[in-house]
Protein backbone atom coordinates (compact mmCIF):
# COMPACT_ATOMS: atom_id res chain seq x y z
CA UNK A 1 0.00 0.00 0.00
CA UNK A 2 1.37 3.56 -1.34
CA UNK A 3 2.51 4.84 2.54
CA UNK A 4 2.69 8.75 3.17
CA UNK A 5 6.34 9.22 1.14
CA UNK A 6 5.36 7.28 -2.23
CA UNK A 7 1.95 10.06 -2.39
CA UNK A 8 4.34 12.64 -1.74
CA UNK A 9 6.54 11.52 -4.61
CA UNK A 10 3.48 11.26 -6.57
CA UNK A 11 2.37 15.04 -5.55
CA UNK A 12 5.79 16.37 -6.72
CA UNK A 13 6.05 13.78 -9.76
CA UNK A 14 2.52 15.22 -11.34
CA UNK A 15 2.14 18.95 -10.46
CA UNK A 16 5.32 20.45 -12.75
CA UNK A 17 2.83 18.75 -15.72
CA UNK A 18 -0.89 19.70 -14.61
CA UNK A 19 0.14 23.07 -12.85
CA UNK A 20 -2.05 25.70 -14.65
CA UNK A 21 -3.10 23.54 -17.31
CA UNK A 22 -6.66 23.26 -18.68
CA UNK A 23 -8.84 19.99 -18.43
CA UNK A 24 -9.78 19.33 -22.03
CA UNK A 25 -11.53 15.84 -21.10
CA UNK A 26 -12.24 13.54 -18.29
CA UNK A 27 -12.65 9.90 -18.99
CA UNK A 28 -13.97 7.88 -16.99
CA UNK A 29 -14.51 3.91 -17.61
CA UNK A 30 -15.15 2.53 -15.03
CA UNK A 31 -16.71 4.52 -11.53
CA UNK A 32 -16.68 1.51 -9.37
CA UNK A 33 -14.10 2.54 -6.91
CA UNK A 34 -14.40 2.12 -3.30
CA UNK A 35 -17.06 4.91 -3.89
CA UNK A 36 -18.53 5.55 -7.09
CA UNK A 37 -17.05 8.34 -9.17
CA UNK A 38 -19.54 10.88 -9.34
CA UNK A 39 -20.82 12.44 -12.39
CA UNK A 40 -19.47 16.02 -11.29
CA UNK A 41 -16.18 15.03 -12.36
CA UNK A 42 -17.54 16.45 -15.69
CA UNK A 43 -17.38 19.90 -14.40
CA UNK A 44 -13.62 20.20 -14.32
CA UNK A 45 -13.48 20.10 -18.32
CA UNK A 46 -12.49 23.83 -19.31
CA UNK A 47 -11.34 24.87 -16.18
CA UNK A 48 -7.45 24.95 -15.08
CA UNK A 49 -5.58 23.26 -11.89
CA UNK A 50 -4.37 25.98 -9.33
CA UNK A 51 -2.44 23.73 -7.02
CA UNK A 52 -1.48 19.96 -6.26
CA UNK A 53 -1.92 19.65 -2.23
CA UNK A 54 -1.58 16.57 0.11
CA UNK A 55 -3.39 16.06 3.06
CA UNK A 56 -2.11 12.14 4.33
CA UNK A 57 -2.33 9.42 1.62
CA UNK A 58 -5.17 12.20 -0.27
CA UNK A 59 -3.82 14.25 -3.26
CA UNK A 60 -5.86 17.44 -3.71
CA UNK A 61 -5.79 19.00 -7.27
CA UNK A 62 -7.53 22.28 -6.79
CA UNK A 63 -9.51 24.62 -9.34
CA UNK A 64 -11.69 27.83 -9.14
CA UNK A 65 -14.90 26.21 -9.06
CA UNK A 66 -13.72 22.65 -6.48
CA UNK A 67 -11.33 20.16 -5.79
CA UNK A 68 -10.55 16.77 -7.18
CA UNK A 69 -9.66 14.35 -4.38
CA UNK A 70 -7.96 10.91 -5.21
CA UNK A 71 -6.55 8.36 -2.71
CA UNK A 72 -4.02 5.15 -4.28
CA UNK A 73 -6.26 2.31 -1.83
CA UNK A 74 -4.03 -0.73 -1.65
CA UNK A 75 -2.57 -0.69 -5.05
CA UNK A 76 -3.46 2.16 -7.42
CA UNK A 77 -0.91 4.25 -9.66
CA UNK A 78 -1.42 7.32 -11.13
CA UNK A 79 1.20 8.17 -13.94
CA UNK A 80 1.62 11.62 -16.43
CA UNK A 81 1.32 10.39 -19.81
CA UNK A 82 0.74 10.84 -23.47
CA UNK A 83 -3.09 11.54 -23.64
CA UNK A 84 -3.64 8.79 -26.70
CA UNK A 85 -1.44 6.15 -24.70
CA UNK A 86 -2.97 2.87 -25.35
CA UNK A 87 -5.23 1.64 -22.22
CA UNK A 88 -4.26 -0.96 -20.39
CA UNK A 89 -6.35 -3.10 -17.68
CA UNK A 90 -7.23 -1.53 -14.66
CA UNK A 91 -7.16 2.07 -16.28
CA UNK A 92 -10.37 3.73 -15.05
CA UNK A 93 -9.95 7.56 -14.61
CA UNK A 94 -7.98 9.92 -16.87
CA UNK A 95 -8.11 13.82 -16.79
CA UNK A 96 -6.73 15.47 -19.92
CA UNK A 97 -5.20 18.32 -20.68
CA UNK A 98 -4.99 20.74 -23.58
CA UNK A 99 -1.65 20.45 -23.91
CA UNK A 100 -1.63 16.59 -24.66
CA UNK A 101 -0.72 14.83 -21.50
CA UNK A 102 -2.95 12.94 -18.95
CA UNK A 103 -3.29 12.12 -15.51
CA UNK A 104 -4.36 8.39 -15.42
CA UNK A 105 -5.45 6.42 -12.63
CA UNK A 106 -4.65 2.43 -12.65
CA UNK A 107 -6.20 0.59 -9.78
CA UNK A 108 -6.48 -3.38 -9.68
CA UNK A 109 -8.43 -3.81 -6.70
CA UNK A 110 -10.70 -0.77 -6.92
CA UNK A 111 -9.76 0.82 -3.48
CA UNK A 112 -8.93 4.21 -4.67
CA UNK A 113 -11.36 6.53 -4.89
CA UNK A 114 -11.68 9.84 -7.12
CA UNK A 115 -14.16 12.36 -5.73
CA UNK A 116 -14.99 15.80 -6.60
CA UNK A 117 -16.01 18.07 -4.20
CA UNK A 118 -17.80 22.01 -5.35
CA UNK A 119 -17.55 23.21 -2.00
CA UNK A 120 -17.00 21.83 1.01
CA UNK A 121 -13.82 19.26 0.49
CA UNK A 122 -14.60 17.49 3.88
CA UNK A 123 -18.11 17.05 3.45
CA UNK A 124 -17.74 13.33 3.88
CA UNK A 125 -15.60 13.30 6.90
CA UNK A 126 -12.36 12.08 5.35
CA UNK A 127 -10.28 14.61 6.36
CA UNK A 128 -11.74 16.43 9.55
CA UNK A 129 -10.46 13.37 11.98
CA UNK A 130 -6.82 13.01 11.05
CA UNK A 131 -4.24 13.90 13.37
CA UNK A 132 -1.25 16.73 12.24
CA UNK A 133 1.15 15.58 9.19
CA UNK A 134 4.42 14.43 10.53
CA UNK A 135 6.72 16.62 8.67
CA UNK A 136 4.13 20.13 9.90
CA UNK A 137 4.87 22.22 12.54
CA UNK A 138 1.83 21.13 13.68
CA UNK A 139 4.01 17.75 15.23
CA UNK A 140 5.67 18.88 18.07
CA UNK A 141 7.74 18.12 20.77
CA UNK A 142 5.32 16.93 23.47
CA UNK A 143 2.38 15.82 20.94
CA UNK A 144 2.81 12.45 21.28
CA UNK A 145 3.31 11.82 24.32
CA UNK A 146 0.23 14.18 25.63
CA UNK A 147 -1.14 11.76 23.14
CA UNK A 148 -0.22 8.58 24.58
CA UNK A 149 -1.69 9.72 27.91
CA UNK A 150 -3.51 6.31 29.84
CA UNK A 151 -3.63 4.70 26.41
CA UNK A 152 -2.77 0.46 26.98
CA UNK A 153 -1.88 0.00 23.24
CA UNK A 154 1.30 -1.23 21.84
CA UNK A 155 3.65 2.05 20.42
CA UNK A 156 3.37 0.81 16.81
CA UNK A 157 -0.53 0.47 16.71
CA UNK A 158 -0.59 3.76 18.05
CA UNK A 159 1.42 5.14 15.40
CA UNK A 160 -0.24 3.76 12.94
CA UNK A 161 -3.49 5.96 14.19
CA UNK A 162 -4.35 7.88 11.83
CA UNK A 163 -6.15 10.37 14.47
CA UNK A 164 -2.89 10.25 16.23
CA UNK A 165 -0.62 11.21 13.71
CA UNK A 166 -0.90 10.18 9.25
CA UNK A 167 1.32 8.95 7.16
CA UNK A 168 3.22 6.92 9.64
CA UNK A 169 2.51 3.90 8.26
CA UNK A 170 3.78 -0.08 8.75
CA UNK A 171 6.90 0.09 6.31
CA UNK A 172 7.89 3.58 7.93
CA UNK A 173 6.97 2.55 12.17
CA UNK A 174 8.98 -0.28 11.90
CA UNK A 175 12.22 1.63 10.86
CA UNK A 176 11.18 4.59 13.17
CA UNK A 177 10.58 2.67 16.18
CA UNK A 178 14.63 1.05 15.37
CA UNK A 179 16.30 3.89 14.92
CA UNK A 180 14.37 4.87 18.68
CA UNK A 181 15.28 1.58 19.96
CA UNK A 182 11.50 0.68 21.20
CA UNK A 183 10.15 -2.49 21.27
CA UNK A 184 6.87 -2.26 18.83
CA UNK A 185 5.35 -3.71 21.90
CA UNK A 186 6.24 -1.59 24.25
CA UNK A 187 2.58 -0.06 25.46
CA UNK A 188 2.29 3.95 24.64
CA UNK A 189 1.37 5.29 28.04
CA UNK A 190 4.41 3.58 29.31
CA UNK A 191 7.04 6.01 26.99
CA UNK A 192 9.07 8.98 28.69
CA UNK A 193 8.37 12.41 27.13
CA UNK A 194 12.14 12.20 26.56
CA UNK A 195 11.47 9.11 24.25
CA UNK A 196 8.80 10.48 22.70
CA UNK A 197 10.32 13.88 21.76
CA UNK A 198 13.22 11.47 20.15
CA UNK A 199 11.14 9.64 18.39
CA UNK A 200 9.19 12.99 16.75
CA UNK A 201 12.49 13.15 15.26
CA UNK A 202 13.41 10.42 14.52
CA UNK A 203 9.97 10.00 12.38
CA UNK A 204 10.59 13.45 10.59
CA UNK A 205 13.70 11.93 9.41
CA UNK A 206 12.37 8.53 8.56
CA UNK A 207 10.04 9.95 6.23
CA UNK A 208 12.24 12.93 4.77
CA UNK A 209 14.95 10.22 3.37
CA UNK A 210 12.18 8.62 2.22
CA UNK A 211 10.54 11.49 0.47
CA UNK A 212 14.02 12.95 -0.58
CA UNK A 213 15.11 9.03 -2.26
CA UNK A 214 11.73 8.38 -3.91
CA UNK A 215 9.80 6.46 -2.10
CA UNK A 216 9.91 3.02 -1.09
CA UNK A 217 9.81 0.07 -4.16
CA UNK A 218 6.71 -2.07 -3.80
CA UNK A 219 5.37 -3.88 -6.31
CA UNK A 220 2.31 -2.11 -7.04
CA UNK A 221 3.69 1.30 -6.76
CA UNK A 222 5.90 3.53 -9.40
CA UNK A 223 6.38 6.82 -9.56
CA UNK A 224 4.46 8.97 -11.82
CA UNK A 225 7.18 8.82 -14.72
CA UNK A 226 7.13 5.17 -14.28
CA UNK A 227 10.42 4.54 -12.02
CA UNK A 228 10.56 3.02 -8.69
CA UNK A 229 11.28 4.40 -5.59
CA UNK A 230 14.66 3.48 -4.43
CA UNK A 231 14.26 3.96 -0.66
CA UNK A 232 13.97 0.11 0.06
CA UNK A 233 17.52 -0.40 -0.21
CA UNK A 234 17.70 1.27 2.90
CA UNK A 235 15.17 -0.16 5.26
CA UNK A 236 17.00 -1.61 8.16
CA UNK A 237 14.11 -4.08 9.66
CA UNK A 238 10.97 -4.08 7.61
CA UNK A 239 10.92 -7.10 5.47
CA UNK A 240 14.19 -8.54 6.69
CA UNK A 241 12.47 -10.75 9.52
CA UNK A 242 15.51 -13.86 9.91
CA UNK A 243 17.68 -11.75 8.99
CA UNK A 244 20.86 -10.08 10.64
CA UNK A 245 21.10 -6.44 12.39
CA UNK A 246 22.78 -4.22 10.35
CA UNK A 247 24.08 -2.57 13.90
CA UNK A 248 24.85 -5.96 15.87
CA UNK A 249 24.13 -8.91 14.15
CA UNK A 250 21.51 -10.10 16.06
CA UNK A 251 18.85 -12.42 14.32
CA UNK A 252 15.77 -10.06 13.62
CA UNK A 253 12.43 -11.32 15.39
CA UNK A 254 8.93 -10.92 14.31
CA UNK A 255 5.34 -10.83 15.64
CA UNK A 256 1.99 -9.56 13.99
CA UNK A 257 -0.11 -6.87 15.38
CA UNK A 258 -3.31 -6.12 13.83
CA UNK A 259 -2.85 -8.11 11.28
CA UNK A 260 0.38 -6.33 10.16
CA UNK A 261 4.11 -7.29 10.75
CA UNK A 262 6.71 -5.96 12.87
CA UNK A 263 10.17 -6.55 12.88
CA UNK A 264 12.82 -5.45 15.13
CA UNK A 265 15.76 -6.17 16.78
CA UNK A 266 15.69 -7.57 20.04
CA UNK A 267 19.19 -6.48 21.13
CA UNK A 268 19.05 -2.79 19.63
CA UNK A 269 15.01 -2.67 20.78
CA UNK A 270 14.90 -3.08 24.61
CA UNK A 271 12.20 -0.55 25.63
Amino acid sequence: MPELPEVEVCRQGISPHILEQTVSQVVVRNAKLRWPIPETVQSMVGHSVHAVERRSKYLLIKFSHGTLVLHLGMSGTIRVIEKNTPVAKHDHFDLVFSHGKALRLNDPRRFGAVLWFKDNIDERGLLSKLGPEPLSDDFTYGYLFNKAQNRKVPIKTFLMSNPVVVGVGNIYANEALFKAGILPTTLAGTISVARFDQLTDIIKQVLTAAIAQGGTTLKDFTQADGRPGYFAQELFVYGRAGKQCYRCQTILEEVRQSNRSSVFCPSCQTD
